[in-house]
């Protein structure tokens, strides 16, 4: 039961405002008349973004706070379901005029809103040994936030997440999913493929550590360009200002990156608390920063 809560947690730590690879997609389920329920927090620090070449501009800086409930229910011993939602607070955070130039972004304020509801079902394959696990994940906004700026909780988009992950003796997970996401316009995808992988290590009857890398790539989407030319020069694909698409620029982006972090549970009885830390090494039109997670999960029987 033990190892199953582990690795159950494994991925808590995984970035569950800004990365598409959530708690759920592990390859264990949590055994049958089982629950879980997640509290955790998160802090994600925008130092700027990557343009298309790469290239690293220091604008457009924000910061967010999340809060995550999260309850998870082992149906059978192969098959779990869970909810959950975060609570995020968002500022812009640079020294300079905001790009944006609107009224969230200029006051240097807090913004706060519940975000997303996320609803998941996953269907375990295997045993102890291994494990494969198919998983959906259907993502719908609360309410219609407001999305334009840095200073926001999220993208308002409709979001399915198909995915399944391997998983051998808690040393090796590997998950490859696939969002199906809404369009903001009808003549542009932004759908995306994820990447992660994840070593993990019990260093003690108690204690996991873990590493982890993830990965996105953004199916359709625009360019912004970058002040080289290369491809083309700022606002690249979204141009020109003011027009439909730059105001939906930060949903129509073409985004791809990857990130890699650490982290680590530990068990106290019914309760299991983690932290995690991951950062950008590789982006394209993408954000640049890190991200800092600290959460529990308490587990209980029917």
């Amino acid at each position: 039961m033990r190892l199953r809560q582990r690795l159950v947690l494994s991925a808590a730590g995984l970035v569950f405002a800004a990365n598409p690879v959530p708690a759920e997609a592990q390859a264990f389920t949590v055994p049958e008349g089982v629950g879980a329920v997640t509290l955790a927090w998160q802090y994600i620090d925008n130092t700027g973004h990557r343009l298309t070449d790469g290239y690293f501009r220091p604008a457009g800086q924000s910061v967010s706070w999340s809060a995550l409930a999260e309850i998870d229910y082992g149906i059978t011993h192969r098959l779990s379901a869970s909810i959950g939602i975060p609570y995020v607070f968002a500022k812009y955070s640079g020294t300079q005029p905001p790009p944006s130039g609107l009224p969230v972004d200029t006051c240097g304020c807090w913004h706060s809103s519940f975000q997303d509801f996320g609803l998941g079902a996953r269907y375990r394959f295997g045993g102890d040994t291994w494990a494969v696990t198919p998983f959906a994940r259907y993502g719908l906004p609360s309410h219609r936030y407001p999305y334009q700026g840095e200073a926001v909780v999220g993208r308002n988009l409709d979001e399915l997440l198909l995915l399944g992950g391997f998983l051998s003796r808690a040393t090796i997970q590997a998950t490859y999913g696939y969002s199906f996401v809404e369009s903001p316009l009808a003549d542009i995808s932004i759908d995306r493929s994820t990447f992660a992988l994840d070593l993990g290590y019990a260093a003690s009857r108690r204690l996991y550590v873990r590493a982890f890398g993830t990965g996105v790539h953004t199916h359709g989407g625009l360019r912004t360009g970058s002040v080289t030319g290369d491809p083309f020069f700022l606002p690249g694909e979204l141009g020109p200002i003011g027009s439909e698409r730059w105001l939906q620029r930060d949903r129509l982006i073409k985004a791809r990156y990857v990130q890699v972090g650490g982290g680590l549970s530990y068990a106290l009885g019914p309760v299991d608390v983690f932290t995690s830390f991951s950062k950008y090494v590789w982006g394209r039109d993408a954000h640049n920063g890190q991200v800092y997670n600290l959460g529990a999960t308490w587990y209980f029987e029917r």
